[in-house]
């Protein structure tokens, strides 16, 4: 079995709602997903990741891309370590830098890309925004460069038709998202979608890609985070997003997500 290696750094950044990480890893994350754009650039090594449009594989060069709520993984190929830098954006930060340029409703469509001038542009804002002292026009250019560059290259229109999970899995989220903290039993989840136990657990991983249990511990990272980011400490988030204690909140931001709740905090908040 591999040695576990995990290096992660959280980085200041110099724009409210952009979040910047180095990491070098071989950590295997399982399905999740974020409430944010996330862009980044394999530095070395190479990794396997469940999307969408099925498994991909991203190698050094590579930019790795994903929707907000947009579920994925991330396997080092052979378990060997790899190296790479990603740039979260939280989506209204997006419509309002590219609306001049680029109609709402766009969405990421290649999980992976092999694209130099995206890298470059990515580099110059990953750059910029961890800067001690950044240059506000230069930051502002280069942030703009690349959000158009992505959406432009790799983005289509969100179709209008998209129906979305069915209804019976629709009322089991609509649940999980509006109470996360709050605690919930298969058996009143199925109640809810009008299934059987065992049904619900199947109907639900067919099609989110991970379990109701998963989906609900995602959801309350994700509160997690929110609340750190504004400043309350890791053991006031644990018990506002519903975990039974700051241990069990550490557990899952880790593992989700590669960084304790206290050094984001420290980062972000």
């Amino acid at each position: 079995m591999a040695h576990l290696t995990h290096h992660v750094e959280q980085h200041r950044s110099s724009i409210r709602g952009i979040e910047a990480m180095t990491l070098v890893s071989n950590h295997h994350f399982p399905r999740h997903s974020h409430d944010q754009f996330a862009i980044g650039v394999i530095a070395f090594g190479a990794q396997r990741s469940w999307s969408g449009v099925g498994q991909v594989e991203a190698s050094a060069g590579d930019v790795i891309m994903a929707n907000p709520g947009e579920i994925h993984d991330g396997l080092p190929i052979d378990g060997k370590v790899r190296g790479w830098r990603m740039i979260y954006f939280e989506p209204a930060l997006v419509t309002r830098e590219v609306e001049e340029e680029i109609v709402s409703g766009i969405e990421v469509v290649r999980p992976v890309a092999r694209d130099r001038l995206l890298a470059q542009n990515f580099a110059h804002l990953f750059a910029s925004l961890i800067a001690p002292e950044p240059d506000t026009l230069a930051l502002e250019e280069s942030l703009i460069r690349s959000l158009v560059c992505v959406l432009r290259r790799h983005g289509a229109r969100r179709p209008s038709y998209d129906n979305g999970p069915s209804a019976s899995i629709a009322k089991i989220i609509q649940r999980l998202d509006s109470a996360p903290n709050a605690p919930i039993s298969l058996a009143e989840l199925a109640s809810l979608s009008g299934t059987s136990r065992f049904q619900l657990l199947r109907g639900f991983t067919r099609e989110m890609g991970i379990t109701p249990h998963a989906y609900l511990v995602q959801r309350r990272v994700c509160v997690a985070r929110h609340l750190l980011a504004a400043g309350e400490t890791p053991a006031q988030a644990a018990i506002t997003a519903g975990f039974a204690d700051q241990s069990h909140l550490t557990r899952a931001f880790v593992r989700y997500l590669g960084i304790t709740p206290a050094r984001y905090r420290a980062a972000v908040a």
